[in-house]
């Protein structure tokens, strides 16, 4: 079995992956529009691409591993990897968010902040649980 050839899974799981691909897509959607001022603002002072086209390209990832979710159940390996090697790269950002003290998307103390941090793990982990990544990965 390879990461783009893998069985079907079990309808909750199924659920859980179209419903994360679903998130994901509105995400995405919400980083070209009508959120993209929220998203902008969360980018960290210390990254060296402007604010703006990170905000654009993430985005656009966003609709693309949604999208993938959604679509590929057979290639669902490899897109569930990705999606959480995506929200393991994102949480820096997030990191940044609470120790610069920036508001966005009504986090607007450091309680909140901080408590949005637990939520990245969270979403790693339905990524690799929906996608059954980690059970059916290759081993060699």
């Amino acid at each position: 079995m390879s990461l783009l050839d893998a069985p079907p899974t079990s309808a909750p799981r199924t659920v859980a992956r179209r419903a994360l691909g679903a998130i994901l897509v509105f995400a995405g959607i919400s980083h070209l529009t009508f959120a993209r001022d929220e998203f902008v603002a969360q980018v960290p002072d210390w990254f060296p691409v402007a604010d703006d086209p990170v905000v654009l390209v993430s985005g656009i990832v966003e609709i693309s591993l949604g999208a993938a979710l959604i679509a590929f159940g057979r290639g669902r390996i490899g897109v569930g990897l990705l999606a959480a090697a995506f929200f393991i790269a994102i949480f820096p950002g997030n990191i940044a968010q609470y120790a610069e003290h920036t508001d966005a998307f009504g986090l607007d103390t450091d309680q909140k902040r901080f408590i949005r941090l637990f939520f990245q793990p969270v979403l790693v982990a339905w990524a690799l649980w929906s996608t059954a990544a980690w059970r059916d990965r290759p081993r060699r």
